[in-house]
């Protein structure tokens, strides 16, 4: 094969970004601009605009629009409106056929069972609703405190929320209670993330003697509008009564967002955006309802079926010459054969869908499982990708700190007692504790002892977390005790990354102790009980896009000012000062599946400090481009800083996640990882997951920047077979930029594919190119807030509840507790469905013909006369009661146990080629229908001896018969409700003889005659089909058969 190939460019449409949007989805604030606003402290009625009400709205109708709106989105679908117009039809003399509720009664359950669900669903939103925006809250007025319902919340009140309550709409956090001087938000609701956040008032009405002070202030807050961010917040506050006028600047940590909940304290705040303009509505999209490629493929069936009823009603009219008024006849026909495309096989998949979803949520195998989309449990049983996050999926999210790395030495969790009596030794030697040489001094070389020491400091102060002290007492004075006397039993950590909080618990365990913290101060724990008071100048929290973290910090005993920077090292490489073992090092614990962090530090005088303020507090009052220049002051601080030390923590593996992909690879499903970790750890994760099998080669795809290595490194890809790929988000944004239809083309051939440093973007971008490349159906595994957008573009989405949150969970599709029960989800119960429901709307068609095709014989025996040859209940009972809980049981009916398609995943294969509903599966159903219902009819018409009715009673009772024993002829693996409701059916056909005088004759079907007419006719048109399933299982039995024997 030639190396040069050519490759073709591939041209992209503009893509923009949502967030510059004027609007948030559409649907919300529809035609108008969004524009900053000033905000004054408790005068509403100060308000430049008209702002929306506060008021959730989740109900997709009123009570005025529910009615015409559900039966608009019933009707706008053709067959529906098909089946609507055939029933009016029969309000016209010359089309009816019969009595009205032959038509008007199937019509009718079918849209009371849509308006009943629809209903119920829209009462649940309505009192979900209301209880939301009824939740009383206080506010603060010129007379006192008012007690006012969340609905009539306005822009410029000032309102108090108490601690463990939804906050009710976006406000600026102004004062709290709580002595630490800030507060803590439970923001599950918003981000999906469990852990605690603190937030900040503002800085001068915290001052303030008491809340209602407030009002006594003319002080406004300046807001940026309106927009979907819900991770950043830009404005200023401006007090203009003081002497000078006080300007701070507000940022996220100053905020509360509507959804959040208050942890800690009571918190006092201004409402600056209400209603459709809270960052929680804006961010609350409607995904489309997924509609399941098994839908597709009845709706195509019934189409078909469509074309087939317009062709036979014509063939009818042309055997009549078009005589008379024809198109009258036409109709009739229409009317006759309408029976062809049958009206129940959506009420029976809808019902069956419910039938699976319960049986999931029901399964003792995976507890915790829940079903948010049950119109789409058959595509789990045809998945050929699964697409899957990292951290908290494979893996469990749960931190270990295991390797410190100096750079001339390595502590591993052997060696951690070493580390501990170093730290030791630095607190109770005096020579040690001074680790810092006077500026006088020349530089010497430090220590191992003193470098240790230096960087368990740093660990131990550059993060976000906060020892939070619980009382195990029902007394309030138990909590209070317990933090003053920093009891190591009630402490726990909060903070927003479980990173950090095994860092944290790391230190303690060596001997330097976080043990107290709040917006200006840290306290540590020396090893022997002193306590170390550092006042906190700055904080610099971590972002996606600095990939770092900072905090300056005083130590109150010696007045030192040092900067403590840690982050990621593909930044923190030009941070630090030159070394020539960082890349190496990190390379190297990337390898062992370690998260790397480098830590540094850099010594500031006091007139450093004071200049980088200045210039900080500036920047941060800024309204325009004030990330940028926030960024840049920063930025000057991030320069020639003292490389500390490295550290590793290991994210363990879910429990049975090796055999879960492994039964993966062998049901013929190929496994991609999209991560944001780094290369070296998730191609670690990968191999230690056996996600790439031990004798696969494995392709790193190198860093390319322009389309010139993009060519070349495609090409020498290609030369290679069975290989896995890895590849970073940088050169996959590069690839599919110009080569994306080559570069997807040799993607999907590998076994395995891990794309690292991926963004959330970016992997809802893989999915859809790999759905409009390959044509087959894609499952998406995630578990936090940054899979969400993967998670809704897949075919089928699965959320995992983890440490993250439940963000992904409430965003899935179907939702799981760990990620081993994916196996059986798919296996079993994705299997099961699809085969069901294959089985189900087959035999639906099979009872729609049968029927048909013998009033097509009647017609064409009786020189094509439009008549019906069953009226009145005949037709609606043989469709409901004489048959439809046999054939629902199919809904049961299952051809291997669970245990042999959990051992045996090659049975999935099978279902993936969509084998059991085809075109040839559908050709051989029609024929045994036309086989069928012609056999019953000629064989009742030529058995009949003089009176027409006994002809309809031999070919009903035989239809029923024949019906019933083709259920049990399909049934594979018999269930005691499938036998109840064959016995049912016969039962209630058997009792109804006697109502249906109308129709046939209860005095004939007693007789000898009926008796051996029905049974020939019963076994003439069964018994074949029984004889082919017998040979064919005899000499050419199904893949699964084999296993059961």
């Amino acid at each position: 094969m030639s190396d040069n190939i050519p490759l073709q460019p591939v041209r992209h449409k503009k893509i923009h970004d949502s967030k510059h949007k004027s609007g948030c989805c559409g649907w919300c604030c529809r035609g108008r601009d969004f524009k900053p606003r000033t905000v004054w402290l408790g005068h509403p009625e100060k308000r430049e605009h008209k702002y929306p009400r506060n008021v959730i709205n989740n109900q997709k109708y009123n009570f005025f629009t529910f009615l015409p709106g559900v039966l608009f989105n019933q009707f706008k679908y053709f067959f529906n409106l098909y089946f609507l117009m055939l029933a009016c039809s029969q309000f016209v003399p010359d089309l009816r056929l019969g009595a009205l509720y032959t038509y008007w009664a199937p019509l009718g359950f079918v849209l009371a069972v849509t308006v009943i669900r629809e209903a119920v669903e829209e009462i649940r939103c309505y009192v979900r609703d209301k209880e939301v925006n009824s939740q009383i809250y206080s506010k603060l007025t010129a007379r006192g405190t008012m007690v006012v319902k969340s609905s009539n919340i306005q822009v410029g009140d000032l309102i108090i929320v108490d601690k463990n309550q939804r906050v009710p709409a976006d406000m600026i956090f102004l004062r709290t209670s709580d002595k630490s001087g800030s507060c803590f938000i439970r923001t599950d609701q918003l981000d999906g993330e469990t852990d605690w956040k603190m937030r900040l008032p503002v800085g001068c009405t915290q001052r303030l003697p008491i809340a209602a002070d407030l009002l006594q202030t003319r002080s406004y807050v300046y807001a940026e509008e309106p927009n979907l961010d819900i991770h950043s917040f830009i404005g200023t506050f401006t007090r203009e009564d003081s002497d000078p006028p006080i300007n701070e600047s507000l940022s996220i940590e100053n905020t509360l967002w509507a959804s959040t909940v208050i942890a800690s304290g009571t918190a006092v705040g201004v409402v600056i955006y209400t209603g459709k303009e809270m960052r929680s509505v804006m961010n609350t999209s409607h995904p489309k309802n997924k509609m399941g490629l098994f839908d597709l493929e009845v709706n195509c069936l019934m189409k078909i079926l469509f074309v087939a009823l317009v062709v036979l009603s014509l063939v009818m009219i042309s055997l009549q010459h078009f005589r008379g008024r024809w198109y009258l006849h036409l109709f009739r026909f229409f009317l006759l054969f309408s029976h062809i495309v049958p009206i129940s096989i959506r009420v029976n998949l809808d019902m069956g869908k419910m039938v699976y979803s319960l049986m999931i949520r029901k399964d003792s195998k995976i507890p915790g499982t829940l079903v948010r989309a049950s119109t789409i449990p058959e595509q789990l049983g045809r998945i050929s990708y699964v697409l899957t996050d990292k951290t908290g999926t494979l893996t469990k999210n749960e931190m270990q700190f295991r390797r410190l790395h100096l750079g001339t030495v390595s502590y591993g969790l052997d060696s951690m007692d070493e580390v501990e009596s170093h730290v030791f030794s630095a607190y109770t030697q005096p020579s040690v504790s001074q680790d810092k040489p006077p500026s006088t001094a020349p530089k010497i070389r430090k220590t191992v002892s003193v470098r240790v020491h230096e960087a368990v400091k740093a660990i131990a102060l550059c993060h976000n977390v906060t020892p939070v002290y619980e009382s195990h007492g029902p007394d309030s004075t138990d909590r209070a005790e317990a933090e003053q006397n920093y009891e190591d039993a009630c402490r726990i950590y909060q903070a927003a990354s479980p990173d950090e909080v095994s860092l944290v618990q790391w230190t303690e365990c060596v001997g330097l102790t976080l043990v107290g913290r709040d917006q200006s101060s840290m306290q540590l724990r020396t090893p022997g009980g002193h306590i170390l008071n550092f006042s906190i100048l700055q904080v610099f929290p971590f972002t996606y896009e600095s990939k770092r973290m900072g905090i300056i910090v005083k130590d109150e005993s010696t007045g030192e000012i040092t900067f403590y920077m840690k982050g990621a090292d593909v930044v923190m490489t030009g941070i630090v000062q030159y070394n020539d073992w960082l890349e190496e090092e990190c390379g190297n614990m990337a390898r062992e599946g370690l998260r790397v962090l480098v830590v540094a530090k850099k010594s500031l005088t006091e007139e450093q400090y004071q200049d980088f303020e200045t210039r900080y507090n500036q920047a941060k009052l800024s309204v325009h481009d004030r990330s940028l220049k926030v960024a840049t002051v920063i930025e000057s601080l991030e320069m020639e800083m003292e490389l500390l030390c490295l550290t590793g923590v290991e994210d363990q593996l879910q429990v049975d996640v090796r055999p879960t992909l492994e039964m993966l690879r062998n049901a013929g499903i190929k496994v991609w990882m999209l991560t944001g970790d780094k290369l070296e750890t998730a191609t670690c994760t990968a191999k230690n997951a056996h996600l790439v099998t031990r004798n696969q080669d494995i392709h790193i795809f190198r860093t390319i920047t322009n389309r010139g290595e993009a060519h070349l490194e495609l090409n020498a890809f290609r030369r290679k077979h069975d290989c896995a790929l890895v590849i970073s988000g940088d050169s996959l944004e590069v690839c599919l930029k110009f080569y994306e239809y080559e570069f997807m083309e040799l993607a999907c051939q590998c076994p395995a594919v891990v794309c690292c440093r991926c963004a959330p973007t970016q992997k809802a971008q893989i999915i859809r190119l790999l759905q409009q490349r390959t044509r087959k159906l894609t499952c998406a595994v995630g578990d936090g807030g940054n899979d969400v957008s993967m998670i809704q573009a897949a075919d089928c989405g699965v959320g995992i509840e983890g440490k993250e949150g439940k963000q992904a969970s409430l965003a899935s599709d179907f939702s799981i507790t760990q990620f081993k029960h994916l196996g059986r989800l798919l296996m079993v119960h994705g299997r099961n469905s699809y085969k069901r429901s294959a089985a189900l709307s087959q035999f639906v068609i099979h009872r729609s013909l049968c029927i048909s095709t013998m009033q097509a014989v009647f017609s064409s025996v009786f020189y094509f006369a439009s008549i019906p040859l069953y009226q009145g209940f005949l037709v609606i009972g043989y469709s409901t009661i004489y048959t439809m809980f046999p054939v629902f049981s199919l809904v049961l009916d299952k051809d291997v146990k669970s245990e042999v398609a959990m051992l045996y995943p090659e049975l999935y294969k099978d279902l993936t080629k969509g084998r059991p509903l085809s075109f040839k599966t559908f050709l051989i159903w029609v024929l045994i229908s036309i086989y069928q219902g012609g056999i019953i009819m000629y064989g009742a018409l030529l058995l009949f001896d003089s009176e027409f009715v006994h002809a309809v009673a031999i070919s009903f009772t035989s239809l029923i018969l024949t019906e019933l024993l083709m259920v049990a002829l399909t049934i594979q693996t018999w269930h005691w409700l499938m036998i109840v409701a064959e016995f049912l059916s016969l039962s209630c056909y058997i009792a109804s003889l006697v109502f249906l005088h109308e129709f046939i004759d209860v005095y004939f079907i007693i007789t000898l005659p009926f008796l051996w007419k029905v049974t020939v006719i019963t076994l003439v048109s069964c018994l074949p089909l029984y004889v082919l399933k017998y040979l064919r299982r005899r000499f050419s039995p199904p893949s699964y058969s084999k296993l059961t024997s």
